[in-house]
């Protein structure tokens, strides 16, 4: 009799698990006509192909094997992804409106909801991207007369590495705090000092969370939010140093409305304040003090992170390549001279140095799979069918090295932004910043402050290696791709 009962227990549990098994793969199986891609296994999708420390290249190598259109499981549900300039232009320019959306990722969900500028939809995220370029260009952005801000930071910065005296040093921090403080001087309406022990804790706070995101832990919870939410692991740090930046913005946010002006609007923040009460009757609009909150939070964080690694990047091409250090310097020294800075006004009289520095943005590839799109109603591209709701990404590897679109793509070649008669071109396939109508909020800023501080730290140092010490351009993939730490050299000139 026990024999038999124990039978149909495993009978039952065999069967259980068929049904499960079966209702998953209903679930889950792609659509007719969907992207093709690597055999996914139940549950796991397909975790068992990725290696999380180069998703970015095996995407390049998926491209190969299943087309430039293909389909992967591991953000939650199928995702499609997206590669080459075309493809990714056809998609997120021409079919912009189809794209528009951004994915739900129960980890963002979470901690931030559907606020801020950078995972919101629909009117909110239309209106409030709309306040900020407004309220922002009142204060520089996009524009000259925020030039005086960035130059004068550029001389703080030039003095601390100055005082380095020569010797070796990890300037990630020194570059991290001078970019931030621009686009604090934006939001927050100051700066911080370089000595400011908690800001520069804050700042590490921040590169910590995104070598954190692109790990496997927050992939996890995307696939499994219902278990991940109960067990303990990093995905818990990140959540916990996620909230040490909100509360840091969140105090801000407090002290400006203490002492707010409405006739003396200092900074985003105090325009912001300003204008919910004009908004009050229209919830929907956004104009709350949680979506300041998370508004904020990511003009503050996008603002910093990006901008400051491709710097990173751009002075150890410089030490990999002094030959085309010395280039750059040559062309500074001849058309600036070493009596004042760099301006903007110049950069149409130095395209080699504009030419290194789109070349580091390319290269560099800091943002390498985009942030992710969702699919706003059924659509074609291509030849395969996406249904409403799917997750898009469009690989910018894909595009920054596009073989049918770069000479030498492989290769750190300054050559690529210049014509025949040595004058800067503009490249189609040069999408650091995305494109389409969720194209980078920041990007004009981005581009002052990339130019401004590279000019100024080449026109002012030379950069090489401590002795008997090789370049090595190894990375670390995160939300970004971002140099391994280097202790390098910077002798005045």
């Amino acid at each position: 009799m026990f024999r038999i009962l124990e039978l149909i227990g495993i009978k039952s549990c065999l069967l259980f698990l068929f049904l499960v098994l079966l209702v998953y793969y209903i679930r889950t199986r792609p659509p007719k006509n969907f992207p093709p891609g690597p055999w996914a296994l139940p549950f796991i999708g397909d975790w068992h192909h990725m290696d999380f420390s180069r998703v970015h290249l095996q995407f390049a190598e998926f491209a190969e094997k299943y087309g430039r259109i293909f389909s992967v499981q591991f953000f939650g549900p199928r995702a499609v992804v997206l590669n080459g300039n075309k493809l990714v232009r056809q998609a997120f320019v021409h079919q912009g409106e189809d794209f528009l959306d951004r994915p739900y990722l129960p980890m963002s969900a979470d901690v931030i909801g559907d606020k801020g500028l950078i995972m919101s939809n629909g009117y909110a995220w239309k209106e409030q991207r709309k306040f900020a370029l407004h309220t922002l260009k009142k204060f520089g952005f996009g524009n000259r007369s925020l030039e005086p801000s960035i130059l004068q930071e550029c001389r703080h910065l030039n003095e601390a590495i100055a005082n380095e005296q020569g010797k070796a040093f990890d300037p990630h921090w020194l570059i991290n705090n001078a970019v931030s403080n621009i686009i604090c001087m934006l939001v927050f309406g100051e700066r911080f000092e370089y000595s400011n022990d908690d800001f520069q804790s804050l700042l590490k706070t921040i590169n910590e969370i995104f070598l954190l995101q692109g790990g496997p832990w927050p992939q996890l919870y995307n696939m499994f939010p219902w278990i991940m939410r109960r067990v303990p692991g990093p995905h818990r740090k990140l959540i916990t140093l996620l909230n040490g930046v909100i509360a840091f913005v969140r105090q801000k946010i407090e002290d400006h409305r203490v002492d707010l002006d409405p006739s003396n609007l200092r900074d985003y923040i105090d325009c912001f304040l300003d204008e919910m009460e004009k908004w009050k009757d229209d919830e929907a609009a956004g104009y709350d003090k949680e979506n300041l909150c998370y508004c904020t939070l990511d003009l503050f964080v996008a603002g910093t992170e990006t901008t400051s690694t491709t710097l990173y990047w751009g002075l150890l091409y410089m030490i990999k390549y002094p030959e085309i250090q010395r280039k750059v310097q040559e062309e500074l020294d001849r058309v600036v001279g070493s009596s004042r800075q760099p301006s903007l006004a110049d950069r149409e009289n130095l395209p080699y140095t504009d030419a290194v520095l789109h070349e580091t943005q390319r290269f560099g590839n800091v943002l390498p799979l985009n942030l992710p799109r969702s699919a706003t109603k059924d659509v074609q591209v291509g030849h395969f069918s996406i249904p409403k709701g799917t997750m898009m990404v469009g690989s910018l590897t894909s595009v920054m090295f596009d073989e049918t679109e770069w000479e030498t793509p492989h290769t750190f070649n300054p050559e690529h932004f210049l014509d025949a008669e040595g004058k800067f071109r503009r490249r189609e396939a040069f999408v650091p910043f995305s494109i389409g109508k969720r194209v980078c909020l920041g990007e004009q800023l981005a581009r002052m402050n990339l130019f401004l501080f590279f000019a100024s730290l080449l026109q002012r140092f030379s950069f090489s290696l401590p002795g008997g010490v090789k370049p090595n351009l190894e990375f670390r993939l995160g939300f970004t791709l971002s140099p391994k730490p280097v202790r390098l050299c910077a002798v005045p000139r």
